[in-house]
């Protein structure tokens, strides 16, 4: 199985640049190993279960929860049965056609 997930998680009160707590989250998905692409948007995340999506969601709010008094999420979610890869793979598929 196969769990694309881009989120975007931020706290909304502490001024105009978050890229602070935006970099502590990168920080742990880069630390738990899953494929991962930094968007101007949000943050792209690939996983081998629903549970394992949800945990960095659940992992990342954790680390801004301490510090700040209101946190802004969106989440959208891809499941498919099959192989890992689909972050490069659906990029290339489109590329294939242009």
């Amino acid at each position: 199985m196969s769990v694309l997930m881009n989120f975007a998680m931020f706290p909304t009160d502490k001024g105009a640049s978050v890229s602070p707590y935006v970099a502590k989250i990168i920080k742990l998905i880069s630390g738990l190993g899953y494929e991962y692409r930094l968007t101007a948007m949000g943050t792209i995340v690939e996983t081998l279960t629903l549970e394992q999506a949800l945990e960095v969601v659940n992992l990342s709010y954790s680390l801004l929860a301490s510090d700040c008094d209101r946190v802004y999420v969106t989440i959208n979610l891809d499941i498919r049965k099959g192989d890992l890869g689909r972050i490069e793979g659906k990029i290339k598929s489109v590329q294939d056609k242009l």
